[in-house]
């Protein structure tokens, strides 16, 4: 799990006639009274339609990472027609998963309240995460205590999640100060059982779409395995999209908006949009 996506992108920004990014878009308060902020990437052709949208949360092993790394999956997922809502949290050792997964579910909640200003339908919202944002999107929406309601999210998508089953890696591996682990979990088993999104699936859990890397950690590829076998007694249909790739490639295909990724989520979407 060590060193699980800590890098810059340090992509180009490109000036795109398809979309129109909204910067910096504040969604709520740390619990240290600072803006938490999102970008919004919203398609031009938007005027009148109300359209799926799509909540993406970044990895950084908890601890790194940013979200204006992210405006290529912004922009193309704005070309598909999808609202996308790029959402910061604060890392670690600045808070704990706890924290920053109470940073997402207010993301989330803002979003289903506001994004009709961007004409985006709160009744189509998606969360999608890579690595540690796996976890995060996971843990918002499917534990209870975070307060995200029933049939409120119509789908979530992983990508290589990291955390997903964090009970299990920590009682093999107990954390350190090494990447700021013990800022982020604390020494309490109980406590990475709550942040341990597999605990928390259920028949009432939003479909999924699971992607992983044949490349990827061990850590990540033994983490899915459990979750999908928890997850298939109540989705039994659903199997991971296996990806030839390693793990920062993962997220880095969204560059390319040839990538088949887009037309299999797109499809996920319009699969489950509510009626």
């Amino acid at each position: 799990m060590k060193k699980i996506l800590g890098f810059g992108l340090g992509l180009v920004t490109l000036m795109n006639c398809q979309s129109i990014k909204h910067k910096n878009v504040i969604y709520g308060q740390t619990v240290g009274n600072e803006d938490l902020k999102a970008n919004i990437f919203v398609p031009n052709n938007s005027e009148g339609k109300k359209l799926p949208v799509l909540i993406f949360v970044h990895g950084g092993n908890w601890n790194s990472g940013n979200k204006n790394q992210y405006g290529f999956f912004g922009r193309n997922f704005a070309k598909k027609d999808v609202i996308t809502v790029i959402a910061a949290y604060t890392l670690s050792p600045k808070a704990n998963v706890e924290q920053m997964t109470n940073e997402i579910a207010t993301a989330i909640k803002w979003v289903q309240k506001n994004i009709s200003t961007y004409h985006g339908d709160a009744n189509q919202l998606f969360v999608t995460g890579h690595s540690a944002g796996g976890q995060l999107v996971a843990s918002a929406v499917l534990n209870p205590k975070f307060d995200i309601a029933d049939n409120a999210i119509s789908g979530i998508i992983l990508n290589d999640a990291a955390g997903i089953d964090m009970k299990d890696y920590l009682e093999k591996y107990p954390p350190t100060t090494d990447d700021d682990y013990l800022a982020t979990w604390s020494s309490n088993p109980e406590n990475w059982r709550q942040a341990s999104p597999i605990y928390f699936l259920n028949e009432n859990s939003p479909p999924f779409l699971i992607y992983v890397g044949t490349k990827t950690y061990p850590s990540i590829t033994t983490a899915n395995e459990h979750f999908l076998k928890e997850l298939n007694k109540y989705q039994p249909a659903v199997k991971p999209i296996m990806i030839e790739k390693s793990h920062i490639p993962m997220v880095l295909q969204y560059f390319f908006p040839g990538s088949e990724r887009f037309t299999e989520i797109a499809d996920f979407l319009h699969k489950n949009k509510k009626q």
